[in-house]
């Protein structure tokens, strides 16, 4: 993934920070007798957080920016999380994981199996591997030491997925058209 530039991430940062201290307000209102801050949906409160901070920045570029691939990839999200059947077998030195689902969750499985290893692979040392197969994907995970292969087995699949501090960065580039898969 392309590293992200400095100017964004002030920005990201700045509208970040802005948006805490907004929430900590809005908290003091609530325990006041105000309105409720949680939105009901996670994906939901995630693409409301984007649009919020794409509110507050004056130098937001709309031609630019594409919700609508915030929201399928956060569905590709769910669909991995809640649909997709995992396998998990234990080779020597790594683990080898065979991901599949029907219909949509199929290709989301693909898409995020694919994009996670392409992320991560050399992060801290572990290597991905990552290869299409007719209903999903298989991902091996290798850690970078044998004292390594307990966190990898108590972590399983979904913990592997959730690893690195990328995910906010992607919703982030995807929300604001900068294709982070290419």
């Amino acid at each position: 993934m392309k590293a992200i530039s400095t100017a964004l991430a002030v920005a990201l940062l700045t509208a970040g920070a802005a948006f805490a201290q907004e929430k900590t307000q809005d908290h003091g209102a609530m325990m006041a007798g105000g309105v409720p801050n949680e939105t009901g949906q996670a994906t939901f409160a995630a693409i409301q957080e984007i649009v919020a901070m794409l509110d507050a920045n004056p130098a937001t570029d709309w031609a630019k920016v594409d919700i609508e691939a915030l929201r399928q990839h956060l569905i590709d999200m769910n669909n991995v999380t809640l649909g997709a059947v995992v396998e998990a077998a234990e080779l020597e030195g790594s683990v080898r994981f065979s991901v599949s689902g029907d219909g949509p969750v199929r290709e989301s499985v693909r898409r995020m199996v694919m994009a996670h290893a392409a992320t991560m692979n050399g992060v801290d040392g572990w290597k991905f591997a990552a290869e299409s197969s007719d209903n999903g994907a298989v991902l091996t995970v290798s850690p970078p030491d044998q004292a390594s292969m307990v966190k990898l087995r108590a972590l399983g699949f979904i913990g592997v997925m959730t690893r690195g501090m990328h995910h906010q960065q992607h919703h982030w580039m995807l929300a604001t058209g900068m294709g982070p898969h290419q």
